[in-house]
């Protein structure tokens, strides 16, 4: 798995090689260390970290844009896309990425299992609520061919029904001394899953069931049937007790919970909802996150269900919009339709493109021809395949991780650099592995396990969608795909959000794949009945989407709308100018950022 994951050198892949590489140059088949996979960031991190500013000679392309774009991601196609629509669609666009796939978050996942191709998505997962999406977002969605309505069809609600797959939860024998599966989440976080069973286990049962000592079996159960009737506070202070006061503090200080066992329990209980440990929320984010302690409930209300996901989550939003500015790059007329449409990146950068979009560039330097009040271009630098490069536009979208824009745009104004370097964004994973079959999985009654031991927290059946010709698993016999997510947070419960964000992300950035594989093997050998499962007969590849700034979390005050500022022909566009943490956020970012160009 880990040769397979292995095509060509990062370094060796430039736009001048791109078209030499069709039509094997494929990103989504790439297995092993995928988001932000080796290289893709280590001219930004010598920009950052070290003040690079050196890159040796600079080849200046003589190449004019209407619009640069920094960043392919949602934020950036769709910058892309709004442009043309406002100014048309002779416009000429360029869109740089360091990465070697467009759609940044929205990574696409294939797996070649038993001769089958499976779908997966690497990163942003689904189209949340998208009839809340704002006008210019439900045009842009329209225009495409997404349709919200086929999902209604196109998700099998029945399917967890029909194979008895519920929420479980996995304790591993390297934290709590033995493996064992409870048939009991012991937490809200599997109720965002449409269709899943819910549990059959009293939390009496539940919690004897857990393999904690008898006093952290006591404890876990008065957390269980815990609440805010445990709280002592009046009415009329309640809600403002519960906006200011530490969950973990509530645990400890009114349910009286010391077992270790059962901390790391509630720590890692609500995940990417938070995306901080739950150490760091208050009982009442923690009440809305559905940490362990709280009444399940519906995540989302029967108008908004959790359904609206491609087989390849928000990469068939990517690829739609990218279908729609380069008509030559796949065979389909919608988004449905390009579900299994196989792209050409060779089409991706053609010079006979109005819309070009040029992958592993990193862009290094923005900055305006003279006075930025006055200027009318803009010149980019980037590198790609280690050599400096030079373009200019008349205007440029910074639709990057805003916190290294003040690295990049090197006249930007004082105090707006300074609030862009406050924006912060949590690291998160999503591992998806294709397996020869799921009759393990069937055997335990597995839709979603929590697993508070390992690094992946939770460990699920992809979301059952079929669509534009492909099929979801139909039997236990069949391939499928898994997610494995992980939120990585800091070893020092009750440590600074920022501080536990940044060793975590050094400490995933440092594992090599096999570190990775080895975390997978134990964690589903451990877990799957062995009678059933075997990793190596029965695990085909494994793709580890890590992304090191993963969720946007903003930053404190006023420096999320003071960063965000337009500086001359420069604005700003991605999900964390919102901040936000979804796809619709990302392109309502992406209106507002062209629209201020003008």
């Amino acid at each position: 798995m880990a040769a397979g994951s292995s095509v060509l050198p990062f370094t060796a892949l430039g736009q001048d090689i791109l078209a030499a590489l069709e039509p094997s140059y494929y990103p989504p088949a790439r297995t092993g260390l995928r988001g932000s996979h080796p290289g893709s960031n280590d001219h930004a991190h010598a920009r950052a970290w070290a003040q690079r500013s050196d890159w040796g000679p600079t080849t200046d392309l003589k190449e004019g844009y209407d619009l640069v774009v920094v960043g392919g991601g949602l934020s950036g196609l769709a910058a892309a896309y709004f442009y043309q629509q406002k100014h048309g669609r002779d416009k000429k666009v360029l869109i740089l990425d360091n990465h070697d796939d467009f759609g940044g978050h929205a990574k696409r996942n294939e797996h070649t299992v038993n001769g089958k191709t499976l779908i997966a998505y690497g990163g942003s997962q689904t189209l949340v609520e998208p009839g809340n999406a704002g006008e210019a977002v439900l045009a842009l969605l329209k225009d495409i061919g997404v349709d919200a309505k086929r999902f209604d069809t196109a998700y099998d609600l029945d399917f967890y029904k029909r194979n008895n797959l519920g929420a479980v939860t996995y304790f591993n024998k390297e934290v709590f001394g033995e493996d064992k599966v409870v048939k009991h989440p012991y937490c809200n976080y599997p109720n965002y899953v449409e269709g899943l069973q819910g549990t059959k286990l009293a939390d009496e049962e539940a919690a004897q069931q857990a393999p904690l000592s008898e006093p952290g079996k006591e404890q876990l159960l008065r957390v269980l049937k815990g609440g805010l009737h445990a709280l002592k506070v009046p009415e009329e202070e309640l809600n403002s007790y519960i906006r200011s006061h530490s969950y973990f503090d509530y645990l400890k200080s009114t349910l009286g919970v010391d077992d270790p066992g059962v901390l790391r329990m509630a720590r890692h209980s609500a995940l990417d909802w938070a995306s901080t440990g739950a150490d760091l929320m208050t009982i009442g984010s923690a009440k809305r996150a559905g940490a362990m302690g709280f009444a399940p409930k519906a995540v989302y209300d029967k108008d908004n269900p959790y359904i609206h996901h491609f087989p390849d989550g928000n990469a068939g939003i990517a690829r739609a919009l990218v279908k729609k500015m380069i008509p030559d790059v796949g065979k389909g007329n919608n988004a449905e339709e390009l579900v299994l449409s196989k792209f050409n990146y060779s089409a991706l950068d053609k010079s006979s493109n109005a819309v070009r979009i040029r992958l592993n560039s990193t862009a290094v330097n923005v900055h305006h021809r003279g006075d930025p009040e006055s200027s009318g271009e803009v010149f980019v630098s980037y590198i790609s395949g280690n050599k400096s490069y030079q373009v200019k536009g008349k205007g440029v979208v910074m639709a990057c991780y805003n916190m290294t824009i003040p690295h990049i745009v090197s006249d930007l104004p004082q105090q707006q650099a300074a609030a862009l370097r406050l924006q912060a964004k949590s690291p998160l994973q999503y591992t998806s592995v294709g397996l020869k079959n799921w009759r393990s999985i069937k055997e335990i009654g597995m839709g979603v396990a929590m697993s508070p031991g390992n690094m992946h927290q939770a460990v699920l059946m992809d979301f059952p969608v079929s669509m534009g010709g492909y099929e979801y698993t139909r039997t236990p016999d069949d391939p499928c795909v898994i997610q494995m997510i992980a939120c990585p947070y800091g070893e020092t419960v009750g440590a600074p959000k920022l501080e536990q964000f940044r060793e975590a992300r050094y400490r995933m950035l440092a594992l090599q794949f096999n570190d990775y594989e080895e975390e997978i093997r134990a964690h589903l050998g451990g877990m799957l009945p062995k009678g059933t499962f075997d990793f190596d007969r029965d695990v085909g590849s494994i793709s580890v989407n890590r992304w090191a700034h993963g969720y946007a979390n903003g930053g404190p005050g006023d420096s999320t709308k003071i960063g965000r500022q337009p500086f001359g022909r420069i604005t700003i566009a991605n999900s964390d100018s919102a901040p936000g943490a979804d796809a619709k956020t990302a392109m309502r970012m992406a209106a507002r950022a062209v629209d201020e160009l003008g």
